[in-house]
């Protein structure tokens, strides 16, 4: 089943999360991961939730999704993310 890996960020310095891009996508990719939105206009239509920016991948399964968020491979590019961003991530099983 597929699993949906989605980030809600807010970008407070735009260079360092430019290369935490450009480094984290070929490690999304090897892990099974296919972007699916990337920072694309968005629109609330219920509720009060305030997206700044939603990056969203799928992956084969939770497990898949789990495994990339908690690798070794991922820590310092979710530090890099993280010194230069805020925002929340969940993974969603899919249908």
């Amino acid at each position: 089943m597929p699993a949906y890996l989605i980030y809600d960020v807010e970008i407070h310095d735009p260079e360092p999360y430019g290369e935490f891009m450009r480094q984290v996508k070929p490690l999304v990719e090897e892990m099974g991961g296919t972007y699916l939105a990337r920072g694309g206009a968005h629109e609330v239509l219920e509720g009060d939730w305030n997206p700044t920016r939603i990056v969203l991948f799928q992956f084969p399964d939770m497990d898949s999704a789990r495994a990339l968020f908690n690798s070794d491979a991922y820590a310092p590019l979710k530090e890099l993310r993280q010194g230069c961003s805020s925002g929340h991530v969940v993974i969603v099983e899919g249908v």
